[in-house]
């Protein structure tokens, strides 16, 4: 049966339903509807934005109060200066601050560079966990968050812009 202009779209009640819908033609202008998950999409893009504020503050304080961390930088996994740490983290920043905006965007390279980069904050983390256990065990649990939402459901982004 073809729906008159008056007639309001018939939500789709399932995932067949919702696929069929998808590959249908529609009016121009008009949005797909949601999918069910997509939301999970949109907040990795966001956590991935935010972990530019994480990643800055971290990177910040290794700049400037070498002193603030619980051991000194021999007794970290890598032995490295907290400079080194802090820029590392300041670069992880901007990179995931990019990858979130493109995220949003539905940018197939954004989701390969934001898993990427959680993946990278992750390890950074983990290496860096004896010197701020607290701080790196939430960022590393914001990493496994965002890899998955990016990984399951970034495609819905890019749906949600066709």
């Amino acid at each position: 049966m073809s729906q008159t202009s008056s007639e309001p779209r018939r939500v789709p009640t399932n995932q067949d339903e919702f696929l069929a819908h998808l590959q249908t033609p529609r009016p121009p202008g008009e949005r797909p509807p949601s999918a069910a998950w997509q939301g999970w999409a949109y907040f990795g893009a966001l956590v991935m934005a935010l972990m530019w504020l994480f990643w800055t503050v971290l990177g910040l304080v290794a700049l400037f109060d070498d002193g603030f961390y619980l051991v000194r930088p021999n007794g970290l996994v890598v032995d490295v200066n907290y400079n080194a740490w802090g820029w590392t983290h300041l670069l992880i920043g901007i990179v995931a601050v990019l990858a979130g905006i493109g995220l949003v965007a539905g940018n197939m390279l954004a989701r390969i560079v934001g898993v990427a980069a959680a993946f990278v904050s992750a390890l950074v983390n983990l290496a860096f966990i004896s010197a701020y256990p607290l701080w790196s065990s939430l960022v590393i649990l914001l990493d496994v968050i965002v890899i998955y939402a990016i990984v399951v459901h970034g495609r819905e982004l890019k749906d949600d812009y066709r």
